[in-house]
């Protein structure tokens, strides 16, 4: 499986043993406001979500969320990929990072990277993106990603819209 690497950054995929990061992640207060509580309480979950979702997305796909950490120290601090949902007519990218590490451009680097990635070497035409209505943060990142914006959807099983994004390959 490939590794993507930046200045800062090594984005590279998950294995079980990132179920403590994984862990973490996902019940930050942010992670659950802004994209799901996806109900991990414990290292089992986590191994769980990582097996049915990033694992489960690289056999199927070749790509999916993939670990992101600093190069330097090898500290993962969140995570950035390539989803593709049964209900959604193009890939999306996603991504979350911990708390501590905003505000330093390490999402916007590692997004970059992900859709340079969906571009040169999967020849994405287009990449989707979803965004809770209240994340204006995420918003303007896909904006200097070249994202714009293009209506709501709503996933099955949900009881509220999202917003739609769409970049078109260049």
């Amino acid at each position: 499986m490939i590794a993507l690497r930046t200045e800062r950054l090594r984005i590279e995929p998950f294995t079980l043993g990132d179920a403590a990061f994984t862990l973490r992640l996902l019940n930050e207060p942010g992670f659950v406001r802004y994209i799901a509580d996806k109900g991990v309480r414990d290292l089992a979950g986590a191994r769980g979500y990582l097996q049915a979702g990033p694992l489960a997305s690289y056999a199927q796909h070749g790509f999916g969320l993939w670990r992101v950490g600093l190069v330097d120290e090898g500290t993962a601090i969140g995570m950035a990929g390539l989803l593709k949902r049964d209900w959604l007519d193009d890939i999306d990218i996603g991504y979350a990072f911990l708390a501590e590490y905003g505000g330093a451009g390490y999402a916007l680097e590692a997004t970059h990277a992900v859709m340079e990635y969906a571009r040169r070497t999967l020849g994405a035409r287009r990449v989707l993106a979803i965004v809770n209505e209240d994340n204006a943060a995420s918003m303007r990142l896909l904006g200097k990603l070249g994202f714009h914006a293009d209506g709501t959807v709503r996933a099955p099983g949900a009881t509220d819209d999202v917003r739609l994004f769409v970049a078109e390959a260049l």
